[in-house]
């Protein structure tokens, strides 16, 4: 897996992917930044969030579940001192479907935080407390 980074001006940067997808990212004016784009720490989350959807989904249209929707919420903590690593993230996950079984979604949301989610397992090797609850909603 490959990245470039190239700097626009003031802390505004493009990332592109090794597979040509582009995002940019900059700062708060108060950094130098002129708020064009999601901040780096705020592209980890992201990456996270996106990581265990992607798993979530995965594993229950897998399971054959009439999954029809998904939103991830997440809320994170930083420590006060530089590095400003996070301390702690909660995902939670609100899942739509029909006649949807919960034990499936539990199973599923389990199975992306304990295996198969790179990002957290990494995040939660690094230290940070991460946690997962969710709902189950009829559509």
């Amino acid at each position: 897996m490959q990245a470039t980074i190239k700097w626009l001006d003031g802390r505004s940067f493009v990332g592109e992917s090794g597979s040509g997808h582009a995002v940019v990212m900059d700062g708060p004016p108060d950094h130098g930044g002129r708020n064009i784009g999601v901040r780096p720490m705020e592209m980890i989350l992201l990456g996270l969030g996106g990581c265990s959807s992607f798993d979530v989904i995965d594993i229950l249209e897998k399971g054959r579940h009439p999954v029809t929707g998904c939103t991830t919420e997440l809320s994170a903590e930083r420590v006060d001192t530089v590095p400003s690593v996070f301390s702690k993230i909660h995902l939670h996950f609100k899942i739509t479907g029909k006649n949807l079984s919960v034990g499936a979604v539990e199973r599923a949301v389990k199975l992306s935080a304990e295996k198969y989610c790179s990002a957290s397992i990494m995040l939660g090797k690094a230290g940070v407390e991460i946690s997962h609850d969710f709902e189950v909603i009829e559509g």
